[in-house]
Order: structure tokens, then C-alpha cells, then sequence
């Protein structure tokens, strides 16, 4: 700032050199006066950042002296990075530096250089790298909205935006942000800022690490403005958070199934007619239930009218779906404990088949630390072809097997490699199977049997004089009896009853596993040729013994349950309360022992890394009944509460390809919940549960029953003065009848506000319990449909000897229907050349070459 001198037009270099010379020695005022202006008009073209906000003399500012003697003002401190000096290797004459001088006393925000297209206002060359991030952020950007449109027809018809919209600050609580504008990376002022690689319109700073993910769109792209809890939610009703490990589950379960399930296992155990024998009605009879017709009950299904009316169902007899609902309903004669599915392979879209056991009176009480023998009869129900329409037929009783060794406390299919078409043609007297089946008895036997497909059975064994509505009874030549001992030791039943079984759930499926009332567990390698283990008898039954026993517990085993994704892993439950994992390499010490209530069910998914249980009410804590989830190790072993339950909870079934699971409890509520992501954080997940149906125990009111049975009753309650709960089936009949309260189930939008929700809600908190009560609603056992083709299907049923079916068709998508049909297509490709080949011969060459028998 001044008067420029002569020395500005020289050279650069030389006035340095000349400024520093100057400054060792003594000056005059006059000499001191001229390096001072000089350096003035240095430092304004070079160093002009590190006086920022120096103003220049005015015209009624200070004289020449005044300011040759004034010191330089001091710099502003600012935050921010240190600015960098430029050198200038520009020559400048006088008239250019007056220029300048001029302009910074009057404006000194002004830039010292012109703008162009290279150079920024402080006379430095531009930076590029912020103008190639903003060009490569708007590619990206453009690429996201690609694949949102290309997966939007995948993830179930979401109701996404066209544009994405960033988070709209809320007035209040956490995760308040402050805005500030984008930068301008042609400023001067942000040329050395680091590269933040951001939204590049009005950009938001989260504070709360817990913020959703926003995606990052062009800035081109319009915002729409969208309030800050605004949830993706799909047709169904359910957000696109809850549904997508449903989805995920899905896929992964098909995948995992390709690698470790069989195709086919045990070759040699292949059904023969000639072991199956029909038995006439009076030799039948035995075996039946006694009850011939069901209790009354009225079905109340949400949305519909006109259904609240009393009905009853005979024996063996069934109700035809419902056109809108798909549920269907049947009578089997007693209480059940047992019943499973039978599993079928990817992609065949063929009959689905469920084997179940009933007590045969409705009064009968069993003894646990007794064996007893008595008849039985054990159940195969044809439920058709369970796809995602409306079944075409009714269920109906395929056959059945009359058995001599008492009740049926557990049941189990081979998991997998046991079905094959109904279509093979077979040399007589075999015919095509349907699957393996292992029951466990009350005498401590447990039987395998294989079981053939129905259409085969009534045209090889034509009974005389039998009617066509008579169920079909068989008695059946066993493949083998599973004992507890060895050969030169039986154990004769002292290990007690067994009500905990299992099949080895990945391949080769070859070991069977059981847990008996004296805490001992037993291992049975089924297709072992050992004759040490291997015993025929003379009457040509087949005996095998356990390779490997141990012992797990010191009271009554409940349940046992394989981990589904690994051979070595087990957990056990029983009457001493533990909860036990088990390796089974190294059975001499559990893996991990858990003390907690009484349980009753447990089971361990493919994609969990830990096991679901549930306890009897009378020995938990208020407010702690209901499904457990324990972690194996990873977080600990605190309890996830899955699902919050008042009464006790007899079974549970947990599907793996929806990930959900169905609860069944001694109030008769059947309840489904949706399980979180596997690989998150339990106790941060938002659980989603509603009822599938709710069972109502209700008293008849005046002149509501029958007529004939009316008044044949009437006289016998005018006896009893005293009025008291019956303590009989054939009183409590009188009394009460079932009322099932279904919800719908195609649809979950606003479920929340469903009154039969908050009947449910209001049961788990202030439900009440009357023990004094014949349970004619409890739910014994549920189970999900294990098969691909009718994964979202479910059987349930307890004391009254009712069997529901219905479908959670809520919660499918097209990304499991697309799937599905990929099955299909491979399934019906794979075995389309047996369906053409007609020779038996051919047939049983072709599966020869592919059994590997383990």
C-alpha cells in the first residue's frame, strides 16, 4: 500500500536479494520509508492470504510518514486448515501494482487476480479432483436407481418412492442435525478442504449413530420430503425390515438343502405288498377310537358373517376348504400327541401326507415312569396338493397301521431321500414308496416302518365284502426294531418310556437318536452291516442296537433335537431342568448346561447359532412363560423372549424357510411369530406375532344344543344340585362347546389394530387360567410344513381330536414363488424319463447307478 517505486519493475528475485541486504544494516528514515513500501506491494501480490482483512489507506486516511511507522495489522484468528502462499513469478509494473492497490483499498474481499478458466481468483490453478468426485458420486447415484428399479418387482410390490429423500430433521430428541450448504469448489476459500465424499445439495450431520441409511441420489434429482419414522411397507402390510429376512431364509435354507440333504438313501428298504395286510371291521374295531363323532364348535373367521353356527364332525370325516380362507378341518377320535409331515423333495408339487397318533378315549391318563401295551392305531392322512391355491379335495384317511406295542409319543420322518414318484414302476410285489417313518412306543420299542403310496395299496389287497367308506386298517411286517442294549445284553425295556426322537437331519440321514426316562440318550447307525449291532430274529423281525449311549441327564429326557446344519451337534431338555449341548464326539461333558424351567419343546434351526425352548407356566416366573431363544455362546447365554405366552406351551414348530415359527399352548391359541435377522442383534429387533386362530371354551346357553340330546340331558343336570366343573369328556361335551376365532391370514396391513390382536395381548398379561377346567382347547402339537412346495401350511391339534390346516399365506412373496417354480421346472425335467419309461427293469437299473448308499 503506497506510492510504487522504481525497484517494482525489477526483477523478483533481485528485490528479495535487495530487501534482505537491507535489513542487516542501519537505515535512514528516507531508505527505511522505501523498503517499507516495497515490501508492501511484495506481500500484497504474493502473501495476500496472510494479511486477509488488511484495508488499504483511503483518501482521508493517515500521511506517508504516519504510515510508514504504523506496524501491519495483525491476522484474524480462524479455524480451518493454515492457508498456503503462492510465490508470484509474474512480472508486475508500476501501473499494474497501483491498480491493485487501489482496488484492495476499496474493496478488500476482492480477488487480488482475475478469474479464467485455469486459475482461481487468488491466482492459483484450480483443483480438479472435487470436479472428478462430483462426476463419480452422479455416476453411482445413477447406478443405485438402475438396481432399486430392477429388485423392486423381487421385494413383494414395496411401495418405494420414485426419488429418494433425505431425512427431514425432527424438532426434538436425538439425532438432530445441523445443515449447512454445499461447498463451492470454484472458491478460493474451500480449495484446500479435504474431499468429502457427501450429498452435494443440503446435506444433513447426524449426530445419532443409530440413523437410517439414506441413499445417495443425483443432484440433479428433485427431493421429496418425507417424515423421518416413514417405513417402506409392502402389500402384505409388513415392512420391508421384517419381511426381508423372511426372503433371505428362503433362499438360503434352498441352498443349504441342495448340498446337504440325499436324493436318495436306503435302497434295500423298499415296501413290499406282501407285508401288509388288510383287517376286516371286526378285527379292526380294537384299534379304532371310541369316540365317533366330535364335540360342537362354531368357526368364526374375521371378514366373513353367517358362520356362527354349531357344527360337528364324525369320525375319519372332514370339512371342505374354505373358498376363501384355504382352512379345512377333521376329526381323528382322540387327544393328539404325535404327528408330523411327510417330506417330499424341491419342486414336486405332488400330495402332501401327514402321519399322526390319537389316544383312543378321550379319559385315558398315562403313567410316565411305566411302560403299559395297548392298541394303537397310527394315521396317515392325504391332505392334497397343498400349493398356493385352494386345495382341490378334502382331507381324508389314507390308511392306517394297526400296532400292538402301545401309545405313540413321538414320531419322525426321514428328513430327506425316501419319497420317490408315485409313478415308478416297481417289480411286484414291490411297490413305489412314500417315505421311513420311526415311531416311539410306550413298551420302550421304537419301530421303523416304510410306507407306501396309498393308490398302490387297494389294488394289490382287495377285501371282500368291505365296503369303500370303511377306512382302510393294515397290519405291517416292520423293517426293524430299535432296542436299548446288545445282542448278549438286552436291556428289555429299563431305560423306560421314550418321548424324545430324532433323525439325523443332513445326509446321510443315517443315525437315529432317542432320549429315554432314565436320562440315558442312544444312537443308532441304521445302515451299519455290523452283526454285533444287526440281529435278526427267527420269526424274520429284524433287531438293531446303539452303537454310542450316554448319559445326558439325571431325570426324564422331554425333548431332543439335532442341529439341523451339523452331524456332531445336539441339545437335550428333561425333568431336571437343564438345557444341555451336546458334541457328539465328545459326549463325557456337555458343551454348555443351562439351568432353567421345566421344558417341554426344543429345537435348534439351520441358520440359528443357538436353540428355542419352551417351559411348563407352573414352574416359571410370572411373566417368563411363553418361547425362549438361548444364544450357544456368542452373546452369551442370556435369553431372547421370542414370544410372551400365559399358559403353558405343549409344542412349537420353527419353519427355516420363512423363518417364523408357531406356538401352540394349553388355552388353545395358536399363535405365529416373525423372527428377526439371525445374524443381528436379538434384543434390539423388533418382534412381529399374531394369532392364527384362538380357541374359546364357552358355555351353552339355554335351548342352543340339539333337540334329541337336549332333552335327554336335561334330567340328568336337574340331578346335580351342586354346580361343579366336569371332570369327563362326556360331561364337559354337555357343557361347553369350541368357538375358533380365525384371523385372516392373506393379509397383515393394520393388523395391529385388529381386535383379535388385542384379545391376544390381553391374554398374555391378564388371561386367567382355570385349572379346574377339562383343557378341551389345548393344542398338544403343531407343526410347520417342512417341504418347499407347501411351506407355508400348518397343522395344529390337541385335546378335542380336532386337526386344523391352514395357510400363512401373508407372509409369501415373489421371490419364493420364483423360486418355487425353478424348482418345479428342474424336478419334473430330472424325472421326466422315468415317467416315460415303462419297464421296471430300466427303472431299477437307473436308480441303481445313483444310490450311494452311505
Amino acid at each position: 500500500m503506497g506510492v510504487p517505486c522504481k525497484n517494482d519493475t525489477e526483477d523478483p528475485n533481485k528485490q528479495n536479494n535487495h530487501m534482505d541486504s537491507g535489513t542487516d544494516g542501519d537505515l535512514n528514515g528516507d531508505t527505511l520509508g522505501a523498503k517499507v513500501l516495497q515490501d508492501s506491494n511484495i506481500k500484497s501480490n504474493t502473501l495476500e492470504e496472510m494479511y486477509e482483512g488488511q484495508t488499504g489507506a483511503s483518501s482521508q486516511g493517515p500521511s506517508d510518514t504516519e504510515q510508514e511507522v504504523l506496524p501491519p495489522r495483525t491476522k484474524s484468528n480462524k479455524r480451518g486448515r493454515p492457508r498456503k502462499t503462492l510465490k508470484n513469478t509474474q512480472d508486475t509494473g508500476p501501473a499494474k501494482t497501483k491498480s491493485v492497490a487501489s482496488e484492495a483499498a476499496v474493496n478488500h474481499d476482492s480477488p487480488a487476480f482475475p478469474e479464467s478458466s485455469e486459475m482461481t481468483p487468488s491466482g492459483r490453478p484450480k483443483r480438479k479432483a472435487a470436479k472428478v468426485a462430483l462426476e463419480y458420486l452422479q455416476n453411482i447415484s445413477k447406478d443405485l436407481e438402475k438396481s432399486e428399479k430392477s429388485t423392486k418387482s423381487e421385494q413383494n410390490g414395496l411401495d418405494r418412492s420414485s426419488s429418494p429423500s433425505p431425512r427431514k430433521p425432527s424438532g426434538r430428541g436425538r439425532g438432530r442435525g445441523q445443515k449447512r450448504k454445499a461447498p463451492d469448489y470454484d472458491s478460493d476459500q474451500n480449495d484446500d478442504a479435504d474431499f468429502d465424499p457427501g450429498n452435494h445439495g443440503e446435506v444433513e450431520s447426524e449426530e445419532d449413530e443409530d440413523e437410517d441409511y439414506e441413499d445417495s441420489v443425483s443432484c440433479k434429482q428433485p427431493y421429496k420430503r418425507m417424515p423421518y419414522n416413514h417405513k417402506v411397507v409392502g402389500n402384505n402390510g409388513l415392512s420391508s425390515c421384517a419381511m426381508q429376512p423372511v426372503w433371505a431364509s428362503f433362499r438360503n435354507n434352498k441352498e443349504f438343502r441342495d448340498k446337504h440333504s440325499s436324493p436318495w438313501v436306503f435302497p434295500e428298504w423298499i415296501p413290499s405288498v406282501s407285508d401288509w395286510h388288510i383287517l376286516s371291521s371286526r378285527e379292526a374295531e380294537k384299534y379304532l377310537p371310541q369316540e365317533k363323532e366330535s364335540m360342537n364348535f362354531t368357526l368364526c373367521r374375521e371378514g366373513i358373517k353367517g358362520q356362527d353356527t354349531l357344527q360337528r364332525v364324525k369320525r375319519f370325516e372332514s370339512m371342505t376348504p374354505n373358498a376363501e380362507r384355504w382352512d379345512s378341518l377333521f376329526f381323528v377320535g382322540g387327544p393328539v400327541w404325535a404327528m408330523e409331515w411327510c417330506p417330499i423333495p424341491e419342486g414336486a408339487a405332488h400330495t402332501q401326507y401327514a402321519a399322526l397318533y390319537c389316544n383312543g378315549n378321550m379319559d385315558d391318563r398315562h403313567k410316565m415312569n411305566k411302560l403299559h401295551t395297548e392298541h394303537a392305531l397310527l394315521q396317515l392322512w392325504d391332505l392334497g396338493k397343498l400349493q398356493m391355491s385352494r386345495p382341490l379335495s378334502s382331507p381324508r384317511l389314507a390308511y392306517a397301521l394297526a400296532v400292538d406295542d402301545g401309545c405313540i409319543w413321538s414320531l419322525k420322518w426321514c428328513p430327506a431321500g425316501a419319497w420317490e414318484l408315485p409313478t415308478t414302476v416297481r417289480k411286484a410285489p414291490h411297490v413305489p414308496r412314500l417315505g421311513l417313518v420311526a415311531a416311539a412306543f410306550s413298551n420302550g420299542n421304537i419301530a421303523v416302518y416304510s410306507l407306501p403310496h396309498p393308490e398302490h395299496l387297494p389294488a394289490q389287497n382287495q377285501a371282500t365284502g368291505e365296503s369303500s367308506q370303511e377306512p382302510q386298517i393294515y397290519r405291517v411286517q416292520r423293517i426293524m426294531t430299535v432296542k436299548v442294549g446288545s445282542s448278549q445284553a438286552d436291556h428289555d425295556g429299563r431305560s423306560g418310556l421314550c418321548f424324545a426322537l430324532d433323525w439325523l437331519p443332513v445326509k446321510p440321514h443315517n443315525i437315529l437318536a432317542a432320549g429315554f426316562c432314565d436320562g440315558m440318550v442312544s444312537l443308532w447307525d441304521l445302515s451299519t452291516k455290523s452283526p454285533l449291532l444287526r440281529v435278526r430274529s427267527p420269526d424274520r423281525c429284524l433287531s438293531l442296537y446303539p452303537y454310542h449311549c450316554f448319559l445326558a441327564h439325571d431325570n426324564t429326557i422331554r425333548r431332543l433335537s439335532w442341529c439341523r446344519a451339523s452331524s456332531e451337534l445336539m441339545v437335550t431338555v428333561g425333568d431336571d431342568r437343564m438345557v444341555k449341548l451336546w458334541n457328539l464326539t465328545k459326549t463325557c461333558t456337555p458343551l454348555q448346561a443351562i439351568k432353567r424351567f421345566l421344558p417341554t419343546d426344543v429345537s435348534w434351526p439351520v441358520f440359528w447359532p443357538g436353540v428355542f425352548l419352551t417351559q411348563e407356566s407352573c414352574y416359571a416366573t410370572l411373566g417368563q412363560q411363553g418361547l425362549h431363544y438361548l444364544d450357544s455362546g456368542y452373546f452369551g447365554i442370556k435369553p431372547f423372549f421370542v414370544c410372551t405366552r400365559k399358559a403353558t406351551v405343549w409344542s412349537f414348530s420353527v419353519s427355516d424357510w420363512m423363518n417364523c415359527c408357531v406356538i401352540g399352548d394349553n388355552i388353545g391359541e395358536f399363535v405365529c411369530s416373525v423372527l428377526c435377522d439371525p445374524n443381528c442383534n436379538y434384543s434390539n429387533s423388533k418382534r412381529h406375532r399374531f394369532p392364527v386362530y384362538r380357541t374359546e371354551l364357552v358355555q351353552f346357553e339355554p335351548g342352543q344344543r340339539f333337540e334329541e340330546a337336549q332333552l335327554k340331558e336335561e334330567k340328568e343336570e336337574e340331578r346335580d344340585s351342586i354346580q361343579q366343573e366336569p371332570q369327563t369328556y362326556r360331561e364337559a361335551v354337555r357343557k361347553y362347546y369350541l368357538r375358533f376365532h380365525d384371523m385372516d391370514l392373506r393379509s397383515f396391513i393394520k393388523y395391529q389394530q385388529k381386535p383379535i390382536l388385542k384379545q391376544l395381548h390381553a391374554s398374555e398379561t391378564k388371561g386367567l387360567l382355570f385349572v379346574d377346567q377339562m383343557p378341551l382347547n389345548a393344542l398338544y402339537k403343531v407343526c410347520f410344513n417342512p417341504n418347499m412346495d407347501a411351506h407355508s401350511w400348518v397343522l395344529s391339534a390337541g385335546q378335542s381330536g380336532l386337526v386344523r390346516v391352514h395357510c400363512v399365506s401373508g407372509l409369501d412373496g415373489p421371490v419364493m414363488h420364483k423360486l418355487i417354480r425353478e424348482a418345479q421346472a428342474q424336478f419334473s425335467t430330472m424325472f421326466c424319463s422315468q415317467e416315460n419309461d415303462t419297464s421296471a427293469t430300466a427303472v431299477h437299473q437307473c436308480t441303481a447307478e445313483t444310490v450311494q448308499v452311505p
